[in-house]
């Protein structure tokens, strides 16, 4: 099956379709994101959650607020969630999955140390990222990479370049990457191939009629399932 792709701009432009078009909105399809994040987690560890420890990193963007809704999920599902959050500075939906969070008993723990881990979540940069990622950031990616753990990677491993597929002086090594709605295009390129490993599709709702509207006929990837494996 032919799957296109986006560019980073088209993904913009969708999550503002889904929002202004649609009334589809953000919190809506971070919960799609997360809760598909946490079944991937899931089946990764074959499907044995109970008393197993998953780190999920979160940035203080969409992406870190999808996390956070994984770290939900699988802490409701039995698994250890260790959650680490690198910004006091959170936008308003991730702020609001954060306050569940702390209600629920799940506190930021910078302390956690990685290889400790079953699983690593990164969701600390999404699509949107200009440049180099910040030096705290950019640290904690360096301590993903020499965990030696399972990474899993929300949308894009954090440090790509979405569009052209290059990683920048510090890009998360990730085993799998579950990206949303359609792949980007920087993912399915050649150099991004030693940060994306495995590649699945995950559903966030998205209208075909939506797609149609900026110029895209994408198939029913997820008739069977909310997540599908991307094979070339």
């Amino acid at each position: 099956m032919e799957i296109p792709a986006l560019t980073t701009n088209q993904m913009i432009e969708v999550d503002r379709l889904m929002i202004e078009d649609y009334g589809i909105s953000l919190i809506q399809m971070m919960e799609n994101a997360g809760r598909n994040l946490a079944e991937l987690t899931s089946r990764m560890l074959n499907r044995s959650l109970f008393g197993r420890s998953i780190c999920v990193l979160c940035g203080r963007g969409n992406n870190g607020g999808g996390g956070m809704v994984a770290a939900r999920h699988l802490h409701n599902r039995g698994a250890n969630v260790n959650l680490i959050c690198l910004s006091g500075d959170l936008k308003d939906v991730p702020k609001y999955q954060w306050e569940i969070l702390e209600n629920m008993g799940i506190h930021n723990d910078t302390n956690f140390d990685l290889t400790k881990a079953d699983i690593v979540l990164d969701a600390l940069i999404g699509y949107g990222l200009q440049g180099d990622p910040r030096p705290e950031l950019a640290e904690w990616i360096e301590k993903i990479n020499q965990s030696n753990i399972t990474v899993l990677a929300l949308d894009s491993p954090s440090g790509l370049d979405t569009t052209s597929g290059t990683g920048s002086r510090h890009t998360v090594r990730a085993d799998a990457t579950m990206t949303l709605a359609l792949p980007k295009v920087g993912l399915l390129s050649e150099t991004a191939k030693e940060f994306v490993g495995e590649l699945f599709l995950a559903d966030i709702s998205v209208p075909p009629k939506l797609y149609r509207q900026i110029g895209i006929e994408a198939g029913n990837y997820f008739e069977q399932d909310s997540i599908y494996k991307f094979t070339e």
